[in-house]
């Protein structure tokens, strides 16, 4: 059936109804990959400071690794943490070692992407990260104006790990959010609600992640005023966001800086080693299919080839302004996939 993904049509008693189908469909939100330049400081910091748990951790070397970040020579550790029910992937690039997150990066700068973290708490958080001092990016928590029907009365802070990269805490009040977030707990930190990533264009970024990728649409609002410019750090800051969700996992919200949009274009030679480098790990049925038609379609692939790493099966391919995504399946089904001759 994979020659009707482009349209499908239900016929009614009305008539014909087109119905758009993802070309390369993702069944959920695997986890979020972040590189970072000291595995062992930033499992202390991720698992102390914000509690989560770490799941495991191997090294890496070899031609599949080469092939599927698209570095020569590549050594690198890799951890998986977890935090609720949501997964971070923390890499350290042992070789090479790529370039330094830019000192003066911005929330507005298109390769800018955070992680949301759900807290019971919004004020002992923030005094927890206080007393942890971490470097902050927000003045201070701040609560949403009552004004916005999707934002108002839900509270954010932004700080930064110790490679710099921007992390958010943000708590949710009654009715807003995943209704589990609401759950009566003693834990301060929750889970990751949703990863966000700076965007040039809502509607190419719509036109990928919803039309291609299939993830459905589950909100939207433009932020502006006093709060959203001292959350973010940016002088005179309007935002269009646009909350995406796949079947399982976190979301990935769009943030389209409406003003200023003084953002900087992610580099053309950027690599997987470099810190600014993200990866959102997205499941799906058979990544082969997948890698034929991003292929076909001409999309930006960072990946040599599928390629397979222990029990699954992936690429590495990129969104309109270069955020890096890996389509993963489990290796098993991909055999299959391939000795049953479906390409």
């Amino acid at each position: 059936m994979k020659l009707l993904r482009v349209l499908a049509w239900i016929c009614l008693a009305l008539g014909c109804v087109a119905i758009a189908i993802a070309e390369a469909p993702i069944t959920a939100v695997e986890a979020v990959g972040i590189t970072v330049s000291d595995l062992d400081r930033s499992i202390e910091f991720y698992t102390h400071v914000l509690h989560f748990q770490k799941e495991w951790e191997k090294e890496l070397i070899g031609a599949d690794v080469e092939h599927l970040k698209g570095v020569f020579g590549v050594r690198v550790r890799v951890a998986r943490l977890r935090l609720g029910s949501e997964e971070i992937e923390l890499s350290e690039y042992l070789a090479p070692q790529g370039r330094p997150l830019p000192q003066d990066s911005r929330s507005n700068d298109l390769w800018f992407q955070h992680i949301a973290i759900v807290v019971s708490d919004m004020e002992q958080a923030y005094q927890w990260l206080r007393e942890h001092r971490v470097q902050q990016v927000s003045s201070g928590p701040e609560t949403l104006p009552a004004w916005n029907p999707q934002a108002g009365g839900i509270q954010a802070f932004y700080f930064r790990d110790p490679d710099g990269h921007v992390l958010e805490i943000i708590h949710f009040p009654s009715g807003k959010g995943d209704p589990r977030w609401q759950r009566t707990t003693q834990d301060l930190f929750l889970g990751i609600d949703h990863t966000a990533i700076a965007v040039s264009n809502t509607e190419a970024s719509l036109g990928f992640y919803r039309d291609q990728l299939g993830m459905r649409v589950a909100g939207a609002s433009e932020n502006y005023g006093d709060e959203q410019e001292h959350l973010n750090n940016v002088f005179g800051a309007r935002l269009r966001i646009t909350s995406l969700r796949a079947g399982h996992g976190p979301g990935i919200e769009l943030l389209e800086y409406l003003a200023p949009r003084t953002g900087r274009r992610i580099p053309e030679d950027a690599h997987a080693n470099d810190l600014a480098h993200w990866e959102t790990l997205v499941d799906q049925e058979d990544v082969n299919a997948s890698w034929a038609w991003f292929t076909q379609s001409h999309h930006k692939i960072i990946s040599s080839d599928v390629e397979r790493m222990g029990e699954w099966s992936g690429f590495l391919f990129a969104d309109p302004d270069g955020h890096v995504l890996e389509a993963i399946s489990p290796a098993s089904a991909q055999a299959l996939n391939v000795k049953e001759g479906k390409q």
